[in-house]
């Protein structure tokens, strides 16, 4: 039998196998339909088949948003809309719409956001990682201690270069509660590789509730802490999230025990710390 033979008789079944073979979805839910007003509004053939690339391009741009929104971890309910504006400083709110258009991605550039637990230092950079999503961006958010431990065990299992090729696919990555990392010099080698990978090519964003010259807690070697900041601040926007804490003032309004809070400074300002520009 020839292969002509073999092919559906009806050209509007022939049409909808061809464009399944060609992975064209939209086009062939909608190409009838389409057809249909082409018709009516007396549309030229490179408007109707103009209009149906018009769909297909933007079906595969939600699709590619909501695959990337799943692999991200972000956490759903912490988003640009649920985002308390008012309860930020006047330099971050300035700031904010210049970030969540990720332009300091294509540079490279880091977020680096400081301040006292319960300050909205997360809910902020999940925002912003929100915002970048729906600008095409690929997001990573993880909890530094998980991540340490990811790297960790790629590296013994003899895999950390691939592993941190995966990683290198997501244009930024959320480090949350750096500050709570106390690791041993092995997790701290991983987490210094991590970031030295990224340097001047990729983005992190990072949450902090420890000032930089407090970083050798996290880092244990002066050196090596001194190399991961520089290399942080090099290319970078710094953050600085004061006021009250978010999660005390609810507890308040529900009438909860009052919680002591940390009295960390939040102050950045040293002599190893600029400010960066967006």
């Amino acid at each position: 039998m020839s292969a002509a033979a073999s092919l559906p008789s009806s050209p509007a079944s022939s049409l909808a196998m061809r464009l399944r073979a060609l992975k064209l979805p939209t086009f062939q839910r909608c190409a009838e339909e389409v057809a249909q007003k082409a018709e009516r509004e007396g549309w030229s053939f490179g408007q109707y088949l103009l209009h149906l690339c018009e769909l297909e391009i933007e079906e595969r741009r939600r699709r590619r948003i909501a695959r990337n929104q799943k692999d991200s971890g972000l956490p759903l309910e912490k988003t640009l809309a649920t985002l308390d504006r008012t309860r930020l400083p006047a330099k971050v709110q300035k700031m904010l719409p210049t970030l969540c258009d990720g332009g300091f991605l294509e540079r490279g550039d880091n977020v680096l956001a400081f301040g006292l637990p319960g300050r909205g230092k997360t809910h902020l950079v999940c925002a912003i990682g929100h915002e970048l999503i729906n600008r095409g961006y690929r997001v990573l958010f993880t909890a530094t201690y998980a991540l340490v431990q990811q790297l960790l065990g790629a590296k013994r299992d003899l895999r950390l270069e691939r592993e941190l090729a995966a990683l290198d696919g997501y244009d930024a990555v959320i480090l949350d509660d750096i500050g709570y990392v106390q690791q041993s010099r092995e997790e701290m080698e991983v987490l210094f590789t991590f970031l030295a990978e990224r340097y001047e090519r990729r983005s992190v964003l990072i949450t902090s509730n420890v000032v930089f010259s407090e970083w050798d807690r996290i880092f244990k070697d002066p050196m090596t802490t001194a190399a991961a900041i520089d290399r942080l601040v090099h290319h970078a926007v710094i953050l600085e999230m004061t006021g009250g804490s978010v999660r005390a003032e609810a507890a308040k309004r529900r009438g909860d025990p009052t919680t002591t809070t940390t009295t960390t400074t939040t102050n950045t300002k040293s002599g190893k710390e600029e400010d960066g520009a967006i």
